[in-house]
């Protein structure tokens, strides 16, 4: 069955570091469309960032770009987020999800069928 595994979440001060980690199982993770989304209390769940099945590249949300980088092992069948200079605005529920689509629009707008429980990482001092 497919199951996707978030970990890696936490606390973390202003301008720390995390790496997520999305484990997945079920599936071939080469051939699918890998998101990593966001939910904050009291805000709707937003896209942070998405690498799409083979060579089809990658999208950030916002201006995540230049401090978020996502990645693939597609031999460990894990995707990671690598989130760095935190700040609390990004506290939230971190979800990836699959998407078995491809293409050359942003993958952020792809429609997600299978989601991960979530991971929680807040940004504190």
């Amino acid at each position: 069955q497919v199951q996707l595994v978030e970990s890696g979440g936490g606390l973390v001060q202003p301008g720390g570091s995390l790496r997520l980690s999305c484990a997945v199982a079920g599936f071939t993770l080469e051939d699918y469309t890998i998101g990593w989304f966001r939910q904050a209390p009291g805000k709707e769940r937003e896209g942070v960032s998405c690498i799409q099945a083979h060579y089809y590249g990658t999208s950030y949300g916002g201006s995540l770009l230049g401090r978020f980088t996502i990645s693939r092992d597609n031999a460990q069948n894990t995707v990671y987020l690598q989130m760095n200079s935190l700040e609390p605005e990004d506290t939230g529920v971190y979800y990836c999800a699959r998407s078995g689509t491809t293409g050359w629009t942003s993958c952020l707008n792809f429609e997600y069928e299978y989601w991960g429980q979530g991971t929680q990482v807040t940004v504190s001092s």
